[in-house]
């Protein structure tokens, strides 16, 4: 039903955390494949994080949005969810998604999904994440959300441009109304 790329940077940690909220969802039957891009120039944690996990594994040198774009190109199920390393789902995101994936199904209108942003409660606030709380009132979500789409659909609106700066950002603009904000908030750790 469901393939989630995450994409990685090289550090074990913020990987497995996002793997462990997954788990669940894969006891489930929502999740059905896990695939792990990584971009950093020693990739041997990741590949034995994936490795334990069950996890698929992709080494890759290009840009983030590449990663991303070649993480959906190898992805096998009909619909894709898109999470950054660290980040935990409330655990109710594995009824909401059925739920979501179904009436999307149904309806036969193409819509996305983006999930509440919401700040770790043992973080520190620092100007940035205030800056960025801001950016989320008036331009909308942000990149670091995640993104639950159907697989024909991203393919309809381009999918990740591997040459864009700040490509998750845009694809969730260009996406527009077709774009819902789902309940089950999302935790950078």
């Amino acid at each position: 039903m469901l393939s989630v790329i995450i994409p990685t940077e090289g550090a074990e940690q913020p990987a497995v955390a996002t793997l462990s909220a997954l788990v669940p969802g894969a006891a489930a039957g929502v999740v059905t494949e896990v695939l792990l891009v990584d971009r950093a120039a020693d990739t041997s944690a990741i590949a034995r994080v994936a490795d334990v996990a069950g996890c698929g594994f992709l080494s890759f040198a290009g840009s983030h949005a590449a990663a991303l774009a070649a993480g959906a190109a190898q992805a096998r199920a009909p619909w894709l969810m898109f999470l950054p390393a660290g980040a935990v789902l409330d655990p109710g995101w594995i009824d909401e998604t059925a739920q979501f994936i179904q009436s999307v199904s149904a309806s036969g209108r193409p819509r996305a999904g983006v999930f509440r942003y919401a700040r770790s409660p043992y973080a520190d606030v620092s100007m940035r994440d205030r800056l960025r709380s801001v950016m989320r009132v008036l331009a909308g979500p942000l990149g670091d959300q995640g993104l639950l789409i159907a697989r024909d659909h991203y393919r309809q609106v381009g999918g990740y441009k591997p040459n864009a700066r700040r490509a998750e950002t845009r694809l969730l603009r260009q996406l527009g109304r077709s774009r819902t904000l789902l309940r089950s908030r999302i935790v950078m750790i």
